[in-house]
């Protein structure tokens, strides 16, 4: 019986290993997007783009976002550290760069976290570990250049990243703004008592 439920457990935790690199697809130029619509019929396209500029702007203090060229549309990018190895042998492996596009229509919003580039790290004499300079790999050509094993690890935090960022998106999307409400400050009168 316990080796039916652990096997069971292993089959589902592979699954749900698999279910996040499926959730990178391929754009029209053969480049990993992560895109999602989302619909939001009480909210008017200003307000989601004035909800989603406040994202934009917590979600990566050292970049300002950016206006997009067409209307209600804001484009930032950022950074985020991959990992290499297992649980006490982990290393910091290198950092993927990445451009995060929301657009804003009435009752939806759509977003597009793209253009990942893989940017690698090694010790330093003082044993950090920093980018090698020059170095820059598209998350495309992964493959050909670090191997399956790694390209699939890289793809698998890439995507975990991609949606925790989705749910953050929504969440701020969707709270809504504290009213405050003001008591009528109570005045005594000390002439009747």
């Amino acid at each position: 019986m316990k080796r039916i439920f652990f096997s069971l457990v292993c089959l589902l935790c592979a699954q749900l290993a698999f279910a996040q690199k499926d959730s990178l697809a391929f754009d029209e130029g053969n480049n990993y997007i992560y895109y999602r619509v989302i619909d939001k019929p009480a909210l008017t396209a200003d307000t989601l783009y004035n909800r989603a500029w406040g994202f934009a702007a917590s979600l990566n203090t050292a970049t300002k976002p950016a206006k997009g060229q067409a209307e209600n549309t804001l484009n930032t990018s950022g950074r985020f550290l991959v990992y290499n190895g297992v649980s006490l042998m982990r290393k910091e492996a290198g950092e993927i760069s990445y451009t995060l596009n929301i657009q804003t229509k009435d009752g939806r919003y759509r977003y597009r976290i793209s253009n990942f580039v893989f940017k690698p790290y090694q010790r330093d004499r003082f044993g950090n570990m920093v980018s090698i300079p020059g170095i820059e790999v598209p998350l495309e050509k992964m493959e050909g250049k670090y191997g399956k094993k790694d390209a699939d690890n890289y793809l698998d935090q890439v995507a975990a990243f991609s949606i925790a960022t989705g749910s953050k998106l929504k969440t701020a999307i969707d709270k809504l703004p504290v009213i405050v409400k003001k008591d009528a400050v109570k005045k005594i009168s000390t002439q009747n008592w």
